[in-house]
């Protein structure tokens, strides 16, 4: 049967009027104090030098915006965001790949605005504000579909996004009963290929959907993130969107997690968060199966059993991802950092398995990753019991 949720939006339909969609006034700002985005530490993470943008996009209040917050950086005019010679599908970025990311913004529309259901992280996966990220994750699957490059993407018509999801949230009425996702709430990942937290370095995108969600009481944003940014504290959500902060042992982050906040910084970031109006989530993502893997992850679980404060722990939960590797990935990742690949290209442990889009990714072999998971499972009973699993996939 037909399910008009999932299909594409012309705007008619709705259940009431675009003027009740519409974001208000701008997201509350710290009274006193500069923003963090402006500080050397956020210049250090995007130092745009080239940004590449379809005309509308430039042209757009957004893409005014993010071209004024970089005003020494070269605006390139692109026919379109998916295709800009030189960036995307070129093999000789492999040597740049980290400079790219910090160094290129790409600002384009959303054409898409189809929501698809999801069930694991959220009910429903959202066309997010942005597409790529700064930050230099080795196993991240994004890459994989931009071509040797993967800088943030910024999408300018923030309206036409936002009025989407109001309009979705609206069909969707009430939630019916309770799920893993949440038991009110109808979750909508709105990050799904970034991280807002670093998106909202660059513009208002991620503080404009953090308000639109306060508006809407049958659903929650959700989101998440490897990177501390306190300028989210000051946008007030109610309790409306919820932050996933992603962690795994440290010293696998300092090796597989390329320019994101430490760990502890990530842990100790969530009180703060949770008393800001955010729900508190984690993401113990991804498991990545290597010699001595369960005792980090043993050290980890009590860490965080000993700093979380009994607010956080009260309402906190989590998913358990393993790592899903991926051919190409891999052998890009050879060419900038070969060592990530001695803990996550284990062909004797890994199985092969075509994705929906045709690439061939690598997982762990089912009995390896299902004793890997019920592991993982007994760790946190055994060092944090209170953290309640979603789901494990």
């Amino acid at each position: 049967m037909h399910d008009p949720s999932t299909a594409p939006d012309d705007g008619s339909g709705t259940l009431f009027g675009l003027d009740a969609l519409a974001p208000g006034p701008p997201a509350p700002r710290p009274v006193a104090g500069p923003l963090f985005r402006d500080s050397a530490a956020a210049r250090r993470l995007l130092p745009v030098r080239e940004i590449h943008a379809e005309p509308a996009a430039a042209a757009s209040e957004r893409g005014r915006q993010v071209i004024a917050r970089f005003p020494e950086a070269r605006v390139v005019e692109v026919d379109s965001h998916w295709r800009i010679p030189g960036l995307h599908g070129n093999e000789g970025n492999v040597d740049r790949w980290v400079r790219v990311k910090g160094e290129t913004l790409v600002l384009g529309e959303r054409k898409t605005l189809t929501i698809r259901p999801n069930g694991r992280s959220a009910d429903w996966i959202a066309r997010g504000a942005s597409n790529g990220c700064a930050m230099a994750c080795a196993y991240c699957y994004v890459p994989r579909r931009k071509g040797y490059a993967n800088p943030v993407t910024v999408f300018t018509n923030m309206d036409r996004i936002i009025a989407h999801l109001g309009r979705h949230i609206a069909r969707q009425g009430p939630k019916p009963e309770p799920n893993q996702c949440d038991p009110k709430a109808w979750v909508y990942d709105v990050g799904e290929n970034g991280d807002c937290s670093v998106d909202a370095l660059i513009c208002d995108n991620t503080a404009d959907l953090v308000h639109a969600f306060r508006q809407w009481p049958t659903a929650k944003a959700s989101f998440a993130t490897k990177f501390v940014n306190p300028d989210l504290l000051a946008l007030d959500p109610r309790g409306r969107t919820r932050i996933r902060f992603s962690v795994m042992p440290p010293d696998d982050s300092r090796l597989l997690d390329v320019r994101t906040s430490p760990v502890a910084e990530r842990v100790a970031a969530a009180a703060d968060f949770l008393d800001a109006g955010y729900e508190v989530h984690f993401n113990l993502s991804p498991v990545v199966v290597r010699p001595g893997w369960e005792e980090a992850w043993a050290e980890l679980l009590r860490h965080l059993d000993d700093v979380l404060p009994d607010r956080v722990k009260r309402q906190a939960a989590a998913e358990v991802i393993m790592l899903t590797h991926n051919r190409d990935l891999h052998e890009v990742n050879l060419g900038w950092h070969p060592r990530a690949e001695e803990v996550l290209w284990r062909p004797e442990l890994q199985q092969a398995k075509r994705s929906e889009n045709g690439a061939l990714n690598a997982r762990y072999r089912n009995a390896v990753k299902a004793a890997a998971v019920e592991r993982l499972r007994g760790l946190v009973a055994a060092h944090a019991p209170w953290l309640r699993i979603r789901y494990a996939f």
